[in-house]
């Protein structure tokens, strides 16, 4: 008899130790919104310092070729949800402000990440910069968050004396977005700080909030995105740095990496840092005349489909998972995210579209050599771009110019190969052809259409008859 309760304990106790192991990962996603590729402390910065974002660093992998989707932030923005490439459902433009326009943002055909993970039973949120749609069918709440704060357009003011705008009703114009208050869980609050500081603090009483059950934390950022906004400590503590516009930009980045510190904190705290996804990583690349980024050896900026408008920093750690000071040299692209965060969940069944990212965790833990992309591609129909890469060859066509670029050789594209290269282009203009042809044109205007979209919807504001729009 003793020998027969003996086993049931133990059959009991491997039961246990079994449930333990597979405990579903907590995950967060960090966003920053146009931060230059050489604006960290892992890319050599030793003008900006971002001890925070470079424990992350430390702590999980470095992905030296880490791209984005797109070069500008709700098209990107769009793939990472999706995990699919924003072309295949017409997603190639900046949103207008159009809160009355059910099509203007992220097509209801589209399942988005907390939609797989509440199949989970994750606990979500989305913070901070949302820009995926202004109407309330395409609002977080309804596409797949349990909870949301921060601002629905593509940019905010960061003091809470700016917020004079109620909500959307009261809009008039596009900028009207950047000054409307906060949303809170279905009604607009009075903040009474630094925004950045609004969303790190909201971000981390999320945490405290959700110990007990896996979570799927969303934060997006606007700094460093303009206006050029920091406070008086801020600034203080970059007074090296004597371009002014410069010292600001740096002043927020500063602010959004304390934050950061206080989200790593209190994983740790809590003992939920082994378990626990964080990715981090910019929505595109610096837009360094504007607000003064600095994308390093990359050629171009935000908007540019050259390396400085798409791979940007990203860094990620899941110490149960991954090797602490890992760099990872193979192109991964921001699409991966999705099916990455499926698996690691579990909840890779309940992914209803063919999506393009893939699992990274098997190329990063050596059981995979491979590369996990034969090719990358960006389509921007509006300037007539197109760009596919491999592993080590890039090419980019520019309207009626074409480049092929040796990136392993030549991260800043100042030597076009093409005329030594004609079967590498060839293949790699012949690769993007096919991939094309499963992709659709625009589907909405842009965010430069504003006079053009009044003019075809009077409507677009309530009570838009009381005032004229600009």
């Amino acid at each position: 008899m003793k020998k027969i309760i003996k086993i049931l304990f133990l059959k009991i106790l491997m039961l246990s130790c079994s449930t333990t192991e597979v405990k579903p990962p907590n995950v967060i996603i960090i966003i920053s919104d146009d931060q230059g590729y050489a604006d960290v402390g892992f890319h050599g910065s030793k003008e900006i310092f971002t001890p925070n974002i470079d424990r992350i660093a430390k702590n999980g992998v470095v992905f030296s070729e880490g791209y984005v989707s797109y070069a500008v932030c709700s098209p990107s923005r769009a793939g990472l949800i999706t995990g699919r490439y924003q072309n295949r459902f017409g997603y190639t433009r900046n949103i207008l402000l159009a809160p009355k326009d059910s099509l203007m943002g992220l097509p209801l055909s589209e399942q988005t990440l907390p939609d797989v993970l509440n199949n989970v039973n994750y606990k979500t949120k989305a913070i901070g910069k949302w820009h995926l749609g202004a109407h309330e069918s395409l609002v977080p709440e309804k596409r797949g968050f349990d909870e949301f704060f921060g601002f629905i357009i593509g940019g905010h003011r960061y003091f809470p004396e700016d917020l004079t705008l109620n909500d959307l009703t009261e809009a008039r114009k596009q900028m009207d977005g950047y000054i409307t208050k906060i949303y809170d869980n279905g009604k607009r609050i009075e903040t009474k700080k630094y925004l950045t500081e609004e969303l790190s603090d909201n971000a981390v009483k999320f945490i405290q909030d959700n110990t007990e059950n896996p979570f799927f934390l969303y934060l997006s950022y606007n700094a460093p995105h303009t206006p050029l906004q920091a406070t008086k400590k801020d600034l203080e503590r970059n007074m090296h740095i004597d371009i002014e516009k410069r010292r600001t930009y740096a002043a927020m980045v500063s602010s959004m990496d304390d934050g950061i510190g206080l989200i790593l904190d209190k994983l740790d705290e809590k003992k939920l840092t082994d378990n626990t996804i964080v990715i981090f990583f910019s929505d595109n690349g610096g837009v360094e005349w504007y607000n003064f980024s600095d994308n390093g050896p990359l050629r171009g900026i935000k908007g540019d489909f050259f390396e400085g408008g798409i791979r940007v920093p990203f860094v990620m750690q899941w110490p149960n998972k991954i090797k602490a000071g890992t760099r990872y040299d193979k192109p991964i692209i921001a699409l991966d995210i999705f099916q990455t965060v499926s698996v690691a969940a579990s909840a890779e069944k309940y992914i209803l579209n063919d999506i393009d990212g893939i699992d990274l965790l098997p190329y990063l833990n050596g059981q995979n050599s491979g590369s996990p992309h034969e090719y990358l591609f960006w389509k921007n129909p509006d300037k007539d771009i197109d760009v596919a890469r491999d592993e080590r060859y890039k090419y980019i066509r520019i309207k009626d110019d074409e480049f092929i670029f040796d990136l392993k050789n030549d991260i800043s594209e100042e030597i076009n190969i093409i005329s030594s290269s004609k079967s590498i282009y060839q293949r790699l203009k012949s690769q993007f052809k096919e991939w094309e042809k499963d992709m659709i044109g625009p589907v909405f205007m842009d965010l430069g259409m504003g006079k053009e979209y009044n003019k075809i919807n009077p409507d677009r504001w309530f009570n838009s008859s009381q005032e004229i729009q600009k």
